[in-house]
């Protein structure tokens, strides 16, 4: 599985089971995620590859600043995860 910075993740395991969040960075066989509320921007949480699932890749403001390298504050993270939550979870809905 190849991930990469900006994309968005399911944590499959561990206590932040079924979370979304950002990829802000990789490390060989670990990413660096952050949602900005439970993991903050400062503080990214190190995770490994198998303990995630790359749920999308999406062309959000948010994503682009994260893939460029610019200055992303952990409300815009946690707004846009918000909305991208609302629309998977309805798709996934969709067939129960």
């Amino acid at each position: 599985m190849e991930l990469s910075k900006s994309d968005i993740i399911l944590s499959i395991a561990g206590r932040d089971k079924g979370k979304l969040f950002y990829v802000i960075g990789t490390e060989g066989a670990y990413v660096l995620i952050a949602n900005g509320k439970e993991r903050k921007l400062e503080h990214p949480k190190r995770k490994k590859l198998k303990h995630v699932r790359r749920v999308a890749r999406i062309d959000s403001r948010v994503a682009e600043k994260i893939a460029n390298g610019d200055k992303v504050l952990n409300s815009e993270l946690r707004r846009d995860l918000a909305a991208f939550s609302q629309s998977y979870q309805c798709q996934n809905q969709g067939g129960k």
